[in-house]
């Protein structure tokens, strides 16, 4: 932390964050995502999730940046091979993006990872430029995808053998296993059931009738784990997992249509979920009629011990 409050600008001051420091995150974060989409899209289940993750020390994952009047500045969150950095508008272009990532990078080296990468909105061609100044490349491309909800969609009857229904209590660890076992594929690491429940079925905006799963000779299948926030006029669609030997079948298809149903009749006006490139799920979804809102770059760097 020392080495952090040493390259910030003068007058702010870092210190770590926590899940107390959950509101005034997401304010920041709120504060940026108005500034270049529009719109705030993180709920602060969201923030509270990523402050909070089991089985960690929160103040050692993430720092939190005040201007001299006490407002939150910028932040900077790591987890594994992951990081995080927002720097609110009105504090932009004074160095505190390159202190942050700096941070970041330090951290990650501490936890023991040889590599580091964050998720940039191509809508943000300063932190792009800073990343690729830092020797961070590009990796993938994610897209947040959305689809209109005016009338109610048809919904695909399931494929031969299969049955669909709404998650129930007591399917968190089949759910678990589906959805960890296909994003084995391409994620970097698999997560512990304690990090994965908290991330998605235990968090306040898990909408359990509007998340399907699929049945075949008795066994799970397919999952499709969604959020409503009441505050929002969208549905949200946090995963999608077929297991490896059923796909092909249009299974994620019959799960996605249902999961547009159930929002359709609970008033929302549209759906969205975010896909990247590893996961090569771009056809399938332009597929059913949605089309991307806006992307994102992951950009990538080894980490050198020091």
């Amino acid at each position: 932390m020392s080495d952090l409050q040493e390259r910030l600008p003068h007058g702010y001051r870092a210190r770590p964050a926590g899940t107390a420091d959950a509101g005034t995150v997401h304010r920041l974060v709120t504060a940026c995502e108005r500034d270049l989409h529009g719109r705030a899209v993180t709920d602060f289940d969201r923030i509270t999730a990523d402050l909070g993750v089991p089985d960690t020390d929160p103040a050692a994952e993430a720092v939190l940046v005040r201007d001299t009047g006490g407002e939150p500045a910028g932040w900077g969150w790591v987890k594994g091979r992951r990081a995080r950095v927002d720097v609110h508008p009105g504090h932009r272009a004074r160095g505190l993006g390159g202190a942050l990532l700096d941070w970041a990078e330090v951290r990650a080296r501490c936890l023991g990872n040889d590599r580091l990468s964050q998720s940039v909105p191509d809508s943000d061609p300063g932190a792009s430029a800073l990343l690729r100044a830092g020797g961070y490349v590009p990796l993938v491309t994610e897209w947040l995808l959305e689809i209109g909800l005016p009338a109610g969609p048809a919904v695909p009857g399931p494929p031969p053998g299969v049955t669909l229904r709404p998650f129930r209590p007591g399917d968190e660890q089949a759910a678990y296993r589906v959805t960890e076992d296909a994003f084995d594929e391409w994620q970097q690491r698999r997560k512990s059931y304690p990090e994965w429940a908290r991330l998605t079925v235990e968090r306040a905006a898990f909408a359990p009738a509007a998340s399907p799963l699929a049945f075949a000779g008795g066994e799970l299948v397919g999952v499709v784990l969604c959020e409503d926030d009441p505050g929002s006029d969208e549905g949200y669609v946090e995963r999608v997992a077929v297991r490896r030997d059923q796909r092909g079948r249009g299974i994620a298809r019959a799960l996605l249509h249902e999961a547009f149903r159930t929002f359709h009749d609970r008033g929302k006006r549209s759906c969205t979920l975010w896909t990247h490139t590893d996961t090569g799920a771009l056809a399938l979804y332009e597929g059913i009629g949605m089309t991307v809102r806006r992307s994102s770059t992951v950009y990538s760097k080894p980490l050198i011990a020091v």
